[in-house]
């Protein structure tokens, strides 16, 4: 009875242990996880538009070409792991899907903006939850556009100043009254939350980011490399507080 006991208890899987091996499993099919970096996990849906995806990704993937800095490991999560179908309509098939597969730990977390994120996507409470969850831990929590809905659906933008789409600020304002709103920007930082009026603009939020984390000569040559004329001084933007040490402008 004993021995039977014995090999029982040996043979049952330590739960820890499993999801650490789910984890590494996971991340070695991606081949995206490297050690010793930032993980940004950018969350999408069907109807997520290309630019504010594409242009965080863009961003923080290049990164990992610059020399001395701890790099970003940058990956999207959905709540599958069937292809995601863009509003402009590109297929994407997600990195992880939240809701089954491990995940490593999220350091940064970015919501684009999606066609539903002023109505149904706001009633789906699972995704809320997780981002409410994942906010609350990360490092920084970025949006673009329409996200900041999501944000403040989650209750991570309580308290905080935010932005969004220019031509979405009355309805956000409508939707969360409390909330201190900026116009005529093109992002507001506020302790460890940096939402961006989105588009096109996505890229200096994005790159406001980089070179919060890595200082101005990183962000200088990721902008250039990406043509893109960068200089923060020239972006209007709102910073409230920065209040998490991070700061190397």
């Amino acid at each position: 009875m004993l021995l039977s006991l014995v090999l029982i208890f040996s043979c049952q899987a330590d739960p820890k242990k499993s999801l650490q091996t789910g984890v590494k499993t996971a991340l070695l099919e991606h081949n995206k996880i490297m050690p010793a970096r930032y993980n940004v996990a950018i969350l999408i849906m069907n109807g997520v538009f290309n630019t504010e995806l594409v242009a965080p990704y863009d961003v923080f993937q290049h990164t990992q070409y610059r020399e001395n800095i701890k790099a970003m490991n940058v990956f999207t999560v959905a709540n599958t792991r069937d292809m995601i179908k863009t509003f402009e309509g590109m297929y994407i098939k997600p990195d992880f899907d939240y809701t089954h597969d491990p995940l490593p730990n999220i350091d940064i977390l970015v919501v684009p903006s999606a066609e539903h994120h002023l109505d149904s996507d706001l009633k789906d409470s699972a995704m809320i939850s997780w981002v409410a969850e994942i906010g609350k831990k990360a490092m920084f929590v970025t949006s673009h556009c329409d996200g900041a809905f999501v944000l403040a659906q989650a209750g991570l933008l309580n308290g905080l100043a935010s932005t969004t789409f220019p031509a979405d600020i009355k309805k956000f304002k409508e939707m969360f009254p409390s909330h201190q709103v900026y116009d005529n920007v093109l992002f507001v930082h506020d302790k460890n939350v940096i939402t961006s009026a989105g588009g096109a603009r996505s890229f200096e939020a994005a790159l406001y980011l980089v070179q919060l984390l890595y200082g101005k000569v990183v962000a200088d040559k990721i902008a250039k490399g990406l043509v893109i004329d960068w200089d923060l001084n020239r972006v209007p933007k709102v910073i409230v507080h920065q209040g998490n040490g991070y700061s190397t402008l």
